[in-house]
């Protein structure tokens, strides 16, 4: 099965010829995802044990587990930091258990790019805006950079890019993936997972990569395989060409919107047909990317002529091109080799139809045409007026206002094509005479270097500076939550009168009270919208038929006065961007990380400080964390309708004052200004605990009508902060279950999310259905999922959170999948039960499960070793 590639004297595995015993015919009907974990398995796999793996793959059959090992962890920030603590951790169960604790290390290797923590604090209208963000950068999260630096010296096999340098995913796709790796001789596809669900921005390339949560990447870190089942695989044709004054952000608002009704969830998606070959890389990316808004693992498009135009662009070498490009066709990876590939399901979707639109108020597949903004009745327009002083100008503020508009993400800001029409828009309204609104607080974040690089050889960074998108850093800010603060006078009006406010940007995650606190609605927009709502100040208008103001002379000036023409777009696009930018920029950026790694030795076990509240020694094998459960009488601790996402579970953004997390900071000496977020605050499960259900946004149904962090305190029926009703409860010893609808954990792969749950006591959750990273961390962190099944919901049982529930069927050795019974005790003596699925899925998982979750028990394993 090993052959030699025509070049050099490399070796590969032949999946073509693996599968010649078991069904010769099978491989030319296999799709894409399938060939490539046919190669894993082939190539990590004993003989004995390849055959029946490969029948199954070849046949689809989705009800056989078998071993997947990743080539590669990326991690981001926000996860990646637990999940180094969580590691920092176990060296000390080890050590404490009479083992080394320096055998506790990445085995596979491991990225982790420092891009969630940068916060807008100043605005793009400041000239020195990214040296002060970044400033406040380094001086919040110096315990954390500390830790990390350790990290880099103490752990072998781990990377460590600190901020100011992109994020993750641009950086993945620019840089850190060859596409083909070669190891020992032998060629192979790069595959990876991160600790971000939109690590699936690398599919673009042909690279199978997904989103995991923390725990789980540790997991594949250390050595271990992810045991999965092959998941729905559906076929998406892409037909049409994108219109005129269409963007790659207005395609894939079009693309979510489709396939989140055709309900796509945990499948793999793969992109064929004369539209796909017709895409550029960059908007393959961007469609990619947005996979976790359509609820899909993965969304590929395969290898071809346009993956090499990018490898080019992006500076890669022409030995690594002509390597990805032998190896993908002698491989069967080849974009013209899957005319007989056959799905689960196949899908059509026609791009020529995609018109401009914006997404929200909420959700990102929820798309709504430009035209049907203002008919819609999405924002409220009472247009309650109010003048206030600020700027030393009299400025309106009505429900509608634009207080937000951030060019944010990298989703977009990878795109060049998005960028450069951006700044072309703005070139044309500053020529027009046209201001951005006083009271919009924008800013520009690009996702990697080069950015900056092409737009100032296109002479495009003044205009957009003119217009309040200076450069306030590199990394994710505002689709991240970390829009900065509001002007005191803007947030103070918003309060006093419940001002009905909008956020615009360019990101890929617009949940309700993610992007800002006091912010009602958020809008996800292309970045040349972004920059022309905050020139209108408000989503008030039919953007593309009202004036967006006046020149210097008066006259109205239009959407379609300041467009680019995608002439001008292309022509830009070629003259300005080119390989040597990218391998000047990235050649420096990693040979500056090289220069900076300290050289001192520092000891195998991190030495945690008590009064830190970013960095602590995480609880996770203490002996009240992986006790068994009762599943008996348990309370609920909330009632949540559909679309939970892990933002209502665990926010990431900012920590208010009256929140548990603000009140427990201040009681530390932490004043409200040195807040940070609590993302950056996961290092330290006492602050992380108290973000569990801590949005602002929240509607849990116990709480009576109350929006935000609350719960009704069972028996005694009072509403009180929810956080402070887990409190109660675990002083009583009292389990503790939620109740939810559809599509539970909806949104960003976010560990915390699991981990939160199960510290505050919660020790199962019944839904109707799950998303799937949150599912997987839930079982990693040993809370039992469970879903309602035969059309049984909530709101069919008339659930209130005033009963107790029971699990039965739970007994020593749970099974993948099988039937439990959830029995039910109403207050008034009532009682009843409805059967649930289990929804640990595989025995790995079920091991899992039992060892009380997935970081006792590789603790476990090492300390049998030891």
């Amino acid at each position: 099965m090993s052959r030699t590639l025509p070049i050099q004297t490399v070796e590969f595995v032949s999946v073509a010829d693996a599968m010649q015993p078991v069904d010769a015919a099978q491989f030319a009907r296999m799709p894409y995802c399938a060939r490539v974990l046919a190669e894993n398995i082939v190539r990590r796999q004993s003989a004995a044990d390849v055959s029946g793996y490969l029948q199954a793959l070849g046949a689809r059959r989705h009800d056989v587990d078998f071993p997947y090992y990743p080539a590669r962890v990326v991690l981001q920030d926000l996860l990646g930091t637990p999940a180094l603590v969580d590691l920092a951790g176990m060296r000390d169960a080890v050590a404490e258990a009479g083992g080394d604790p320096a055998t506790v290390n990445p085995v596979v290797p491991t990225h982790l790019v420092v891009d969630h923590s940068l916060n807008v604090e100043v605005a793009g209208t400041a000239p020195d805006a990214m040296i002060r963000n970044m400033e406040i950068e380094q001086r919040k999260n110096a315990e954390r950079f500390e830790f990390l630096a350790w990290c880099k010296q103490a752990f072998s096999n781990l990377d460590v890019l600190m901020p100011g340098n992109g994020i993750l995913h641009q950086v993945n796709i620019e840089y850190l993936s060859p596409v083909v790796q070669v190891v020992d001789g032998v060629a192979f596809p790069d595959t990876l997972v991160g600790t971000d669900s939109h690590t699936t921005m690398i599919n673009a390339l042909g690279v199978l990569g997904w989103g995991v949560g923390g725990i789980e990447a540790e997991s594949v870190m250390l050595g271990r395989p992810i045991w999965m089942r092959l998941p729905e695989i559906v076929g998406v044709q892409l037909t049409g060409a994108r219109q005129p004054g269409v963007m790659a952000t207005d395609l894939v608002l079009a693309i979510t919107e489709f396939l989140r009704k055709q309900k796509v969830v945990g499948t793999i998606i793969e992109f064929f047909g004369d539209g796909a070959r017709g895409l550029p890389l960059a908007d393959r990316a961007t469609i990619s990317n947005m996979a976790p808004e359509f609820g899909a693992t993965a969304a590929l498009f395969a290898i071809d002529d346009r993956t090499l135009e990018f490898l080019r662009l992006t500076g890669r070498s022409e030995e690594q091109i002509t390597l990805v490009e032998t190896y993908a066709k002698a491989q069967g990876l080849w974009a013209d080799g899957f005319a007989h590939a056959e799905y689960d399901r196949t899908l059509s979707f026609d791009l020529s139809t995609v018109r401009r639109a914006l997404a929200g108020p909420a959700n990102p597949h929820d798309r709504v045409p430009l035209s049907a903004l203002v008919s819609s009745g999405i924002a409220k327009r009472k247009a309650v007026p109010s003048t206030m002083e600020h700027d030393a100008l009299s400025v309106p503020l009505t429900d509608g206002a634009v207080v937000i508009a951030a060019i944010t993400s990298c989703t977009n800001t990878s795109n060049p094509r998005n960028m450069i029409a951006a700044g072309l828009l703005a070139r044309n309204a500053i020529e027009r005479g046209l201001k951005r609104q006083l009271w919009v607080k924008t800013s520009l974040a690009p996702g990697s270097r080069p950015v900056e690089s092409y737009l100032r050889s296109a002479q495009l960074l003044a205009p957009l500076e003119a217009l309040g998108f200076g450069i306030i850093g590199f990394g994710c800010t505002s689709c991240n939550g970390m829009s900065g603060p509001l002007p005191q006078a803007i947030e103070d009006d918003i309060v006093s009168r419940d001002v009905h406010t909008v956020a615009v940007l360019s990101g890929n995650r617009n949940f309700n009270g993610r992007i800002h606190p006091r912010v009602r609605e958020a809008f996800l927009a292309s970045p040349p919208l972004v920059v022309a709502y905050a020139i209108a100040g408000t989503i008030n208008i039919d953007i593309e038929a009202d004036a967006l103001g006046a020149d210097r002379n008066g006259a109205p000036v239009y959407l379609a006065d300041v467009w680019p023409s995608d002439e001008e777009i292309d022509s830009v696009l070629k003259e300005n961007i080119h390989g040597g930018q990218y391998l000047r920029i990235y050649t420096q950026m990693f040979a500056a990380r090289d220069a900076d790694a300290r050289q001192s030795s520092v000891p195998p076990r991190f030495p945690w400080r008590e009064d830190s509240d970013y960095i602590r020694r995480p609880p996770y094998w203490k002996r009240e964390l992986t006790t068994p459960a009762r599943f008996r009488d348990m309370r609920a601790l909330a009632v949540l309708g559909d679309n939970v996402t892990t933002d209502d579970l665990s926010p990431s953004g900012a920590i208010l004052a009256d929140s548990a997390a603000g009140e427990y900071l201040i009681a530390h000496g932490v004043r409200p200004a040195e807040f940070n977020s609590y993302g950056t605050r996961r290092g330290d499960h006492l602050v992380a605990i108290r973000a569990t259900f801590a949005n602002n946004r929240l509607r849990n149904e116990m709480a009576g009508g109350r929006e935000g962090s609350y719960t009704r305190l069972e028996p005694e029926g009072t509403v009180t902060r929810l956080f402070d009703a887990a409190e109660r409860y675990l002083a009583r010893g009292q389990e503790l279950i939620v109740v939810a609808g559809k599509n539970y954990g909806a949104g960003s792969s976010r560990d915390w999310a699991a981990k939160g749950v199960r510290l505050v006591g919660v020790r199962a959750v019944v839904c109707e259905n799950f998303e799937r990273i949150h599912r997987s961390n839930l079982v990693g962190m040993g809370v039992l999922p469970l879903e309602f099944t035969d059309g049984v919901t909530r709101n069919t049982l008339s659930l209130d959170g005033s009963e107790t529930y029971t699990i039965e069927g739970v007994g020593n050795a749970i099974q993948p999948g099988e039937r439990l019974t959830l029995r039910i005790s109403r207050r008034n003596g009532e009682t009843l039960s409805t059967p649930v699925k289990c929804r640990v899925d595989t025995l790995e998982e079920v091991q899992i499960f039992e060892a009380g979750g997935l970081l006792p028990r590789i603790a476990g394993e090492f300390m049998k070793v030891a």
